[in-house]
């Protein structure tokens, strides 16, 4: 009997072991439901999320019709339109005179500063001039004795002249008398080339301005020794006043430029600095250059500068602004409404109902502000400016107004000009505008 109970029980209890599972395949079964659970649960959020965000959006948009777009906008209008050029050139003055001395000699003095503006005909430097002194004044001597000689001979051939007619001398004594004579007269002619060229020796010690102009640093002092034509020379003058500017145009634009330069006789051009962000001068032009750059394929322009504050300086790099001509009655549009397709230029028209339109135009002349347009667009015609990144054909749209934006910084600049004359009176300390930013601060409160 208790071999049979025995029995019994073992087979009880493997039948119960073979159908109960595992505890740890169970808890592996556990952890992979709920990673699907997760995932799924992360799926349907990733799902739902972006349609109850533009559900929630649409219920608090002023608009319940669609999405509404809010966008800036200007109006096409008729106006005068300059055409201007911006080629790059250089400073270059008229006239940039390099001194050189002209005779040899010592340097007796330096009668300009660097720096220093001077005038025609001052006198820069003197070369000690007492060596073409002491040659000019034996040159005179030579003169004064060949001179002399001239006018005895001259006496002597009157005298044989009249014993000749006397038959009272030799015709040959007469005619030698003659030759005499015309010998002394080229001697005294050259006696006095030779007086002339040690003047101007003498003169060339001198070292004077040729024009008006600003010196630069000069290159030798005094007592150094200078020979003429001299290289690198003593100096260099320079014209400020007028100065030119070099700048070239391109061959596709020579056209153009030609035809006004030959009506008008002369262009405007104005100097701008090298960043382009500054007006330095403004001059003219009169003339083109003879030929066009076959390496470049531009032409050469000179504008003339009257440069009275001297804002122009020799080799200084500047953007040139040609003013060609001026465009009369131009349908114009600002420059940031044009946008660019596959089909060319465009803008967004925004049509009674307040929705946009694609329209192809035809652009002119352009500059940094406005845009000339020449087909697709009439006077008055409201184009989008700003916010065209969302837009589609067809899309509505709304225009803010900006005027309680405008009301609101003007009530800033009241409220900032408030808190700087209490700080002035001495009603407010120096950490006072950080406190009225908190609502609670009595300052704040006060403003209101």
């Amino acid at each position: 009997m208790d071999q049979q109970t025995a029995g019994s029980s073992d087979r009880l209890t493997n039948s119960t072991a073979q159908s109960a599972p595992p505890p740890a395949r169970s808890r592996r079964r556990w952890i992979l439901w709920g990673v699907v659970l997760l995932v799924a649960l992360l799926i349907l959020f990733a799902i739902f999320r972006p349609h109850g965000a533009t559900h929630r959006h649409g219920h608090g948009s002023a608009a319940t019709d669609g999405n509404v777009q809010p966008v800036a906008v200007a109006t096409a209008h008729t106006g005068d339109m300059p055409v201007i050029f911006q080629e790059i050139g250089t400073v270059v003055p008229v006239t940039n005179v390099t001194i050189t001395p002209r005779v040899n000699g010592h340097i007796a003095a330096v009668y300009y500063q660097e720096g220093q503006h001077v005038h025609k005909g001052d006198e820069l430097e003197l070369i000690d001039p007492r060596p073409y002194e002491a040659t000019l004044a034996q040159y005179r001597g030579t003169l004064a004795a060949d001179i002399a000689q001239l006018e005895k001979a001259r006496v002597d051939n009157a005298r044989y002249q009249r014993l000749i007619k006397q038959n009272s001398t030799s015709a040959m004594t007469a005619r030698d008398q003659e030759f005499t004579v015309q010998q002394l007269e080229g001697q005294v002619e050259f006696d006095r080339a030779n007086v002339r060229n040690a003047e101007l020796n003498v003169m060339y010690c001198h070292i004077i301005a040729p024009v008006e102009g600003r010196v630069g640093i000069r290159a030798l002092d005094v007592g150094n020794y200078v020979t003429a034509g001299q290289s690198g020379g003593l100096t260099v003058l320079t014209q400020m006043q007028p100065i030119s500017v070099i700048f070239t145009v391109p061959q596709n634009q020579l056209g153009e430029v030609a035809t006004h330069l030959r009506e008008a006789g002369e262009l405007t051009v104005e100097a701008w600095n090298s960043d382009n962000t500054q007006k330095l001068a403004t001059g003219t032009v009169k003339a083109l250059d003879s030929q066009i750059d076959t390496s470049t394929g531009t032409v050469r322009m000179r504008g003339i500068f009257a440069n009275e504050d001297e804002h122009l300086f020799p080799n200084q790099f500047v953007n040139p602004h040609l003013l060609v001509t001026t465009l009369h009655n131009a349908l114009l549009i600002p420059g940031n409404a044009l946008q660019t397709g596959p089909d060319g230029r465009f803008v967004y028209r925004v049509k009674p109902d307040m929705t946009v339109e694609v329209v192809p135009v035809t652009v002119g002349t352009t500059d940094s502000t406005n845009a000339v347009i020449q087909k697709g667009l009439n006077d008055g015609d409201r184009v989008v400016t700003d916010g065209v990144s969302h837009l589609r054909p067809g899309q509505k749209v709304s225009i803010p107004d900006t005027s309680s934006a405008a009301k609101q910084t003007t009530e800033a600049e009241q409220q900032t000009a408030g808190q700087h004359r209490r700080h002035r009176n001495g009603q407010q300390s120096s950490d006072a505008p950080q406190k009225t930013n908190d609502p609670s601060s009595p300052a704040d409160t006060g403003n209101h």
